[in-house]
Order: structure tokens, then sequence, then C-alpha cells
């Protein structure tokens, strides 16, 4: 399962911060943190007010992931 680790790189900044460096609205980052789901847009606003990388704030939690038929469990 993919993560967005958005708190990580706020660094105690809040979110109506990030609202007003992205020009996205404050619920929909709030939402956003819930619900893990992000648009390219978004993400590529989100990076250029953090300065950052995509791989910056997503991670991979390879636990979670079914293996493949036929792989062993």
């Amino acid at each position: 399962m993919v993560t967005l680790q958005l708190e990580k790189l706020l660094n105690g900044r809040s979110g109506y911060w990030l609202a007003a460096q992205t020009g996205l609205a404050h619920t929909t980052i709030a939402r956003m943190k819930k619900a893990n789901k992000i648009s390219y847009r978004t993400l590529d606003k989100l990076c250029e007010a953090l300065k950052c990388e995509p791989g910056d704030l997503l991670s991979r939690d390879h636990s979670s992931v079914p293996p493949e038929p036929g792989q062993p469990l």
C-alpha cells in the first residue's frame, strides 16, 4: 500500500500554511491526509510548496501487498 508522508514533511507547519502555499483548500488537505488520496496535480503543488520530490511524499508498505499467484506466502 502506498501512503502519503505529508505530516513528516510539514515539520510542524499547519495545514493552513500548506493551503496558503499551494492554493488548495484546507479541507482538501485535511481529506487528503485522512483518505490518502491524491491527484498528480495536487502532488505537484505539494512538492513545489514543500520543496521536495514525489518520492519524498510517498512511501510503500510492502507487507500489505498480497503475493503474486503461485508465490509462497
